[in-house]
């Protein structure tokens, strides 16, 4: 399997299919690179270079005790992008998957990149402060530490069922889908999982949204009830002059997996373009 070193020598696995523009994939949490099972193949296919990572902590790569913030997560992308020497590439960012983006651009002065997919990504900011008052209550961060901590898989397991939408009488997933993903969950870390639910919770990546110059889709469902749509893709697409805007009505966190075709074809429309 192939890997790439960090600057402080941690290991990340990667996936690297196809020839073309490059367009690099960043899962979100609590998951791995096998996350994009459905994007990847149509992208590679429609003849673009593609490649996923996991993030430090999680599936393949190394398991560090330490560097499970946004400054280093930023660093570990130019890693990627540096040492496959990619250059006119396109990001798509899942989720936590945006803030790794926003804090890119912003830090590393958004080199080698020209354009940006948001998917149901943390941007701007999902913290509840007195100036954000939209936000989410940090009761709800901390009680998500505590559930992790207390009973990984059992936490998990509910988890994925308002990650996905699921209820009483509505499955818009398989079982055995929601049970594959809850799997990739369990190979990370329990120090990266719990670590990086107070690194997208409280991660104000207000001040990196200006640093978005480049061609922006922004994707999100308008019945999240993981990331809000209100604080999330709305406040992005109002951050970032000239970004495209698609709300999927109906369209739960998992937009990866609960509208997989969909989502392909708006990303290939979107590189394209």
């Amino acid at each position: 399997m192939p890997f790439l070193d960090t600057p402080d020598g941690t290991k990340l696995f990667y996936k690297d299919w196809g020839t073309g523009r490059p367009v690099v994939f960043i899962h979100g949490w609590p998951l791995d690179a096998d996350m994009w099972e459905y994007q990847m193949p149509g992208v590679t296919e429609a003849g673009f270079r593609t490649i996923a990572y996991d993030r430090r902590g999680f599936g393949r790569s190394d398991q560090p005790w330490s560097g499970y913030d946004y400054d280093t997560f930023a660093d570990d992308l130019k890693a990627v992008l540096d040492r496959l020497d990619l250059q006119d590439v396109a990001l798509i960012g899942f989720s936590m998957g945006g803030g790794e983006i926003a804090r890119y651009l912003s830090r590393h002065g958004g080199a080698r990149v020209s354009r940006v997919a948001l998917v149901s990504a943390v941007t701007p900011m999902l913290l509840k402060t007195p100036d954000h008052p939209d936000g989410v209550d940090a009761s709800v961060f901390e009680g998500m530490i505590d559930g992790l901590k207390a009973d990984r898989p059992h936490f998990l397991a509910n988890f994925s069922k308002t990650f996905f939408g699921a209820g009483v009488f509505s499955a818009p997933s398989s079982t055995e889908l929601m049970q594959w993903t809850g799997d990739l969950a369990m190979r990370a870390s329990p120090k990266a999982t719990a670590a990086c639910v107070r690194a997208f919770g409280e991660t104000d990546f207000r001040p990196d949204m200006a640093h978005f110059r480049m061609p922006t889709l922004i994707v999100h469902g308008d019945d999240d009830q993981t990331v809000p749509i209100d604080v999330s893709g709305r406040a992005a697409a109002a951050a970032i002059p000239g970004s495209t805007f698609t709300i999927y009505e109906g369209g739960s966190h998992a937009l990866p997996f609960t509208h997989a075709e969909r989502l392909t074809n708006d990303l290939v429309a979107f590189l394209r373009a």
